[in-house]
């Protein structure tokens, strides 16, 4: 749990309330207190635990956001197009270190993604060892064969151009053209690949969850903010 001892100015530029050469504007505009006594004074030291505005506490020092992708979004900071984070409020757009993705998504391909400004987390979730768990939605080009749901949960389909299998990955028909795959792995377009292999092309994919984070009950584009806290107090994702 973070709860850093600065200035006032440095905690407010960080979580991106405003530059530190607006911090002297922003307090004269806005309440900002140090246990419930307003404040002034940029230079004033104290806990970030300890400072509000407008009675409200500072966002979190570390940030973990849920987001229900939309199509045609990028996961990107400087591609051309529409920008996933410029579905993100300004503040956190100005945050530093920066939000970024965990991992990316396609873009069109919808659905959960995880946002994180926390460096560690999102290199322990993207890690290779991390094998967490991804449940994607796809819609397909043509019919099943029928032989896909043993070939991907064996571990041994080999995409084109790797030397190593997949992990084995469990597939629910949900019609002809429609499957539930549960995958604990994050290689290239591998889902697309995935039925690339057995002859088939996907035309819509959704990503139903990353973890233990669903998005089913987020509207497309809606994000929720995830108690950071108390998933390092559970041991959740955090080292």
């Amino acid at each position: 749990m973070q709860n850093s001892y600065k200035r006032v100015d440095a905690h407010l530029s960080s979580l991106g309330y405003c530059s530190r050469s607006e911090a002297k504007k922003f307090l004269k505009m806005f309440k900002v207190s140090i246990d419930d006594v307003r404040v002034f004074d940029v230079t004033k030291k104290a806990y970030h635990n300890d400072i509000s505005v407008e009675n409200e506490p500072l966002d979190a020092e570390s940030l973990l956001l849920l987001m229900n992708k939309p199509s045609s979004v990028i996961c990107s900071h400087d591609d051309a197009g529409v920008l996933i984070y410029s579905l993100l409020p300004q503040r956190f757009q100005r945050r530093n270190p920066k939000i970024s993705t965990i991992g990316r998504l396609d873009a069109d391909t919808t659905g959960a993604i995880l946002l994180t400004d926390d460096g560690a987390l999102n290199h322990k979730l993207t890690s290779p060892k991390s094998d967490v768990s991804k449940v994607y939605e796809a819609t397909l080009a043509q019919p099943l064969k029928g032989d896909e749901v043993e070939i991907f949960a064996s571990g041994e389909l080999l995409l084109h151009g790797e030397k190593k299998p997949l992990l084995p990955a469990k597939m629910e028909v949900l019609s002809p053209t429609h499957v539930r795959l549960e995958i604990s792995e994050g290689r290239y377009h591998q889902v697309k690949r995935m039925f690339g292999a057995m002859g088939n092309r996907v035309t819509a994919l959704h990503r139903v969850s990353f973890g233990e984070f669903s998005v089913e009950n987020l509207e497309t584009g809606e994000y929720k903010v995830i108690d950071f806290t108390q998933n390092a107090q559970e041991g959740k994702y955090i080292t």
